[in-house]
């Protein structure tokens, strides 16, 4: 079996920051310098590079894409690799959503590797009909870079904020959230399409290496005591290829020890691939 990255094993990190100056402030250059990740995928930047510090803008040891959106403190993606990409591609083809700041993706050598914000929405609004136009447009993107993918003996993996619970157990209060934003039925079957395998046909690792079990959350709110009682949501996704996601060996949530450590409201998500 081919190797991936050049090497034996790739490790792969998602993590909406919230607002990426002010995680910086609160932890996230720390978690940076200490991670073992290959790549991160970055969510919910909310900044355009200039804007940035120059420790965050250009971290040592990293190459960064940043893909900001045109309106002013919104989303945002981005993607950082140990060595450079062989190519970069910012949006996924549909014009309302090329610079809304929702989707980045780079080659690697033998994988191709997506930062992703998928719209939240809002039940009933506007805003979740903007939802509901990007999913759309993105599954037959999605099938068709797993397809040219396997076609030239390539891998995918699409992390990030897919802002959608997928079942019941990926979230703690799911039935007082089965009308809202995030849990919508019509939602989540259109993430089983992502995963059917004759439509999108991809895989969701953490899931996988998780059977059985709710969780693990990787979003709190900040309200009330939601982390601390650990009531979240498990909407930060690793999403690979079939024969990528077989070569998982393990996953985390990087939870914060305690409220106040917290450096987002999401907690990084960490999956780890072999031979």
């Amino acid at each position: 079996m081919t190797s991936l990255y050049g090497r034996a094993v790739l490790t792969v990190t998602t993590v909406n920051v919230n607002g990426l100056r002010a995680a910086a402030r609160k932890g996230y250059l720390g978690w940076l310098a200490t991670t073992d990740a290959d790549v991160v995928c970055l969510q919910e930047v909310r900044a355009q590079e200039h804007q940035l510090p120059e420790s965050v803008r250009s971290p040592a040891g990293w190459h960064t894409v940043w893909a900001p959106a045109d309106t002013p403190g919104r989303a945002g993606v981005a993607l950082l690799t140990r060595r450079a990409p062989e190519a970069v591609r910012v949006g996924f083809g549909a014009p309302e959503f090329e610079r809304a700041g929702r989707y980045v993706e780079v080659d690697l050598p033998g994988v191709t590797v997506g930062s992703l914000y998928l719209p939240s929405g809002e039940a009933g609004t506007a805003r979740q009909a903007e939802k509901e136009r990007f999913m759309e447009a993105f599954l037959p993107y999605l099938t068709e870079l797993r397809e040219k993918a396997a076609a030239g003996g390539r891998e995918v993996l699409v992390c990030g904020d897919w802002n959608i619970a997928h079942t019941e157990a990926d979230l703690k209060n799911w039935r007082a959230n089965r009308a809202k934003a995030g849990f919508l039925p019509e939602e989540r079957a259109w993430l089983g399409r992502v995963f059917a395998p004759g439509d999108g046909g991809l895989s969701d690792v953490v899931r996988a290496l998780h059977p059985g079990r709710e969780g693990p959350y990787s979003w709190w709110s900040y309200r009330g005591r939601a982390f601390d009682n650990d009531a979240g949501w498990r909407i930060d996704l690793v999403v690979g290829s079939p024969g990528l996601a077989r070569r998982a060996v393990r996953a985390r949530v990087e939870r914060a020890a305690s409220h106040g450590e917290r450096w987002s409201d999401h907690a990084p998500v960490t999956a780890v691939f072999g031979d």
